[in-house]
């Protein structure tokens, strides 16, 4: 009788972990993912689109093939995802090499500030509107992405875009010249949005490069969307820059990065006349802080190549 006894409580013994297995297999999985397997644990980004930045920065760098070590991997992370255009990623933290893994992942997560100035390094058109982090306490993170631009807008920007350029764009001038063409351009076929910006009365899709392009009217992430995207279409590297109140541009010249801010270029005048100016076009650090006084303050540490 004992040993029948022993043989029933072996076999409900293994019927229960059985169950309990079947019921928790994602989480088993995922533990041996993270804790046993580092190969499954590496940050590996392949599925990239023809918006991609092969390019890295000094605040954040694409990452591959690698297992995130500290917190300045995370950022890379969050860069090299957002940059690549996909929708949906999914990694793994090593909690045995990297015990501060998720808390990490939870205080980038919770910081939006610090998201939307990674989202300034990207194409305009892998920028999202809105992201998303998951992560559980066995080390699973899935970034979820929605993109500002759909792929009808994009469609038809492109198509706006090539024709201006094939207007504009003049192989006997300086990079500098061409660069004036597109800021004048622009400028000149654009009003500020000031019913949005002060009354918060939104008319336009002024934030994006869609509103300067087909309704004549742009704040300032308008502004900047559009220079960008003439930018990406001489091959110059370049992103945004925002402070707190306010978004421009950095574009790299023979070594040298610039400010450009088209917003300040197209001054809002007393009488309704449309005015560009220049004062703000391909300036150092010294000078975009000096005549734009506050608005113009951003983090150092975080756009490291603007100053």
């Amino acid at each position: 009788m004992k040993k029948v006894a022993r043989l029933v409580f072996t076999i409900g013994l293994l019927m229960i972990l059985t169950g309990v297995i079947l019921i928790r297999k994602d989480s088993i999985i995922t533990l041996f993912n993270t804790h046993f397997s580092s190969n499954n644990a590496k940050v590996s980004i392949t599925d990239v689109n023809e918006y991609y930045r092969n390019y890295d920065f000094k605040f954040v760098q694409n990452i591959s093939n690698k297992v995130p070590s500290n917190y300045q991997d995370l950022l890379n992370v969050y860069y090299t995802v957002i940059n690549s255009g996909v929708d949906e990623f999914t990694f793994y933290c090593p909690r045995n090499e990297y015990e501060n893994c998720i808390d990490d992942v939870e205080n980038i997560a919770n910081n939006q500030t610090l998201l939307s100035n990674i989202n300034n390094y990207v194409h305009p058109y892998n920028s999202f509107s809105h992201i998303e982090t998951e992560f559980d306490n066995l080390g699973k993170v899935t970034i979820s992405i929605e993109r500002h631009y759909s792929k009808s807008d994009i469609e038809k920007i492109n198509k706006k875009i090539d024709e201006i350029y094939k207007e504009i764009y003049n192989d006997n001038i300086s990079v500098q010249d061409n660069i004036k063409a597109f800021h004048d351009y622009i400028v000149e076929n654009t009003k500020y949005d000031s019913d949005r910006s002060d009354k918060n009365i939104v008319k336009y899709r002024s934030d994006t490069a869609y509103g300067p392009l087909f309704e004549g009217y742009a704040i300032c992430g308008g502004y900047t969307d559009l220079m960008e995207l003439f930018f990406e279409k001489m091959g110059l590297k370049s992103y945004r820059v925002s402070s707190y109140l306010h978004i421009w541009n950095v574009v790299k010249i023979k070594d040298k990065w610039y400010h450009i801010d088209l917003t300040w270029d197209d001054p809002v005048t007393n009488t309704g006349k449309d005015e560009i100016i220049h004062s703000f076009f391909l300036v150092d650090y010294n000078k975009i802080l000096k005549d734009g006084n506050s608005d113009h303050l951003f983090n150092m540490e975080r756009y490291k190549e603007a100053y």
